[in-house]
């Protein structure tokens, strides 16, 4: 007897909707937005361009931006850590995830980084630099500082885009070295270049002697 072939399922919206931007996701990671066509989204999909259109009226533009924000949020998750136990442990975990989504999602990474510089649009720019405002926020929090002072503040932002460099030459290596290795030394580095700061700033002195000198 021939074996019956699988069901047909229709995919619902939501399912449909994740499926565009996933192929999308993959595209824009590889090659700048404006080499990327419709007609590429709809064959990487495996569906028509007409039904590309249903899903995104405003075309590409909007394709664009829709999986910016996808790998956006999910990019917000790395982040969402308790805030229990001490500092650094905290941090490592925060960055096991985000590591992970690199791992898992190399395409969607890329394709969230380059939307800050390739694609010039305020609301490309916004949903980059929200990545990194949510993740500078989340840091303020779990180091315990409320308002935190602009050499502070400076010294989060630059390790965090210290972070993300990091982590593009670490797909370009081939994911070498091994992902716990390379949290290890990004936490050594946050502690490093803190405890510069903390020559220089008041604020960062006390955080590093009160906060974290127990775990260093």
């Amino acid at each position: 007897m021939t074996p019956a072939a699988p069901a047909y399922r229709r995919l619902s919206v939501e399912e449909r909707r994740s499926q565009l931007l996933e192929a999308a996701l993959s595209l824009f990671a590889h090659r700048v937005p404006e080499d990327v066509s419709l007609d590429d989204v709809a064959e990487a999909a495996g569906v028509s361009r007409p039904l590309v259109y249903r899903y995104f009226p405003g075309g590409k533009q909007q394709l664009y931006e829709a999986a910016l924000r996808s790998a956006a949020e999910e990019l917000h998750h790395c982040f969402d850590e308790p805030r229990e136990g001490p500092t650094l442990p905290r941090l490592a975990r925060a960055l096991d995830r985000y590591l992970s989504f690199v791992g898992r999602h190399d395409a969607g990474f890329s394709a969230l980084l380059q939307g800050g510089s390739v694609v010039e649009t305020s609301r490309t720019t916004a949903i980059v630099d929200g990545v990194r405002r949510a993740a500078a926020e989340h840091i303020y929090s779990h180091l315990g500082v409320p308002d935190p002072g602009p050499r502070l503040r400076m010294t989060v932002r630059m390790w965090i885009t210290a972070v993300e460099a990091a982590s593009l030459i670490w797909l370009d290596e081939d994911k070498q070295p091994p992902a716990d290795e390379l949290r290890d030394w990004l936490v050594d580095q946050f502690v490093a270049v803190l405890t510069v700061t903390a020559a220089r700033d008041a604020q960062t002195a006390e955080l590093v002697r009160d906060a974290l000198a127990t775990e260093t």
